[in-house]
């Protein structure tokens, strides 16, 4: 789960990610920032509590922590989609669902609000081509209150069988050296 970036200095730096999900959602991320240089725009990420005006009073760290209660909060399931399996996911709409049910919210709009939240700020990852596509902007919100757009967990073990994509390819290279720390930086 390793992947390296070049600087322009010719320097290089070896990143390795705790799973593959979020290694390519660094290199996803990382590609949309050069973009954004090469483009003469100025790069800079938004609090999504300063650009959605959620209320002080929402605690989102709490609010995933609830979610992820094993008997409480949304059930992680394994769904299908285009002759893809998803394993320890769930649907937009069972977010949605379970915030209304906790009373997290008022209406289902505000919960698309509060879901958009949590995605941006990473407590949710879209898991499938219709939600990738809402997260990147694609879509009137970035999270989808739909039963075929899938979310999942960053730390659940999510993983697609039979999942293939051209965009997040990272070639394979092969490291020596030393490992000067685990987890967060390799250097070569």
């Amino acid at each position: 789960f390793v992947f390296k970036l070049t600087a322009a200095k010719q320097q290089d730096h070896f990143f390795q990610a705790a799973y593959l999900e979020e290694r390519d959602a660094w290199v996803r991320d990382i590609k949309k920032a050069i973009h954004c240089l090469d483009g003469g725009q100025r790069f800079a990420r938004k609090s999504t509590r300063k650009s959605i005006r959620l209320p002080e009073t929402i605690n989102l760290s709490a609010l995933y922590l609830s979610m992820k209660d094993p008997e409480k909060g949304i059930k992680e399931l394994k769904l299908e989609k285009d002759k893809k399996m998803f394993n320890h996911c769930f649907t937009g709409t069972s977010v949605i669902d379970w915030l209304v049910s906790s009373n997290s919210i008022r209406n289902r709009r505000e919960g698309l609000m509060l879901a958009s939240s949590l995605l941006s700020e990473g407590y949710l990852q879209p898991a499938g081509d219709t939600s990738k596509a809402a997260a990147e902007g694609l879509s009137d919100t970035p999270f989808l209150d739909l039963c075929d757009a899938f979310y999942y967990f960053p730390d659940s073990g999510f993983f697609c069988e039979g999942n293939s994509s051209d965009d997040d390819v990272v070639l394979k290279e092969e490291f020596r050296g030393i490992i000067v720390k685990q987890g967060c930086l390799l250097k070569q």
